[in-house]
């Protein structure tokens, strides 16, 4: 199996119960402030997870613990997702873009919805964190999540998610 497959499965079978200890929330609110906290929690478990997950990449790859806003943007970088189920989550992921950019639509059958979110997340995700208070530079890496030349902070966030 390839890497990136390898990667797919290990994805989808984590994805299957995802678990968020107390432990795990007493450690992802360590890096967020006071009003971020209830985008978090509006998080579904699995992103939960998968941003804390994320947010111990950052660290361990040499990202600062007193970098408020890259832990924030680590940890809150897929909140614009919303409830999406997991089929839909793996379709997604292999189906090709120009046919999820076909299937996706803002109005109409909820399932539609769900990939439009999972296509616009970084937009819907920077205006969440924006509408909590979140800073400019959270707000401004989980907008540009995907850019292709990030900076140092963004690359960091980036890799962490990838790997």
């Amino acid at each position: 199996m390839t890497g990136r497959a390898w990667h797919r499965a290990r994805q989808f079978f984590g994805a299957l119960r995802p678990r968020v200890t107390p432990a795990d929330r007493e450690d992802a609110y360590r890096h967020l402030d006071q009003p971020l906290r209830p985008v978090f929690e509006s998080m579904t478990l699995r992103d939960q997870r998968h941003g804390i997950v994320v947010l111990r990449r950052v660290l361990a790859a040499g990202g600062r613990a007193d970098d408020r806003d890259l832990c924030a943007a680590a940890l809150l970088h897929d909140c614009g997702k919303g409830a999406i189920a997991l089929w839909q989550r793996v379709a997604h992921v292999a189906l090709p873009d120009a046919l999820c950019g076909v299937i996706a639509a803002e109005r109409g059958a909820a399932w539609r919805r769900a990939f439009w979110r999972l296509r616009h997340h970084p937009e819907l995700g920077a205006r969440m964190a924006a509408e909590a208070g979140a800073s400019a530079d959270v707000v401004r890496m989980i907008r540009q999540q995907d850019a292709p030349a990030p900076d140092a902070r963004l690359a960091l966030l980036q890799a962490a998610d990838e790997m």
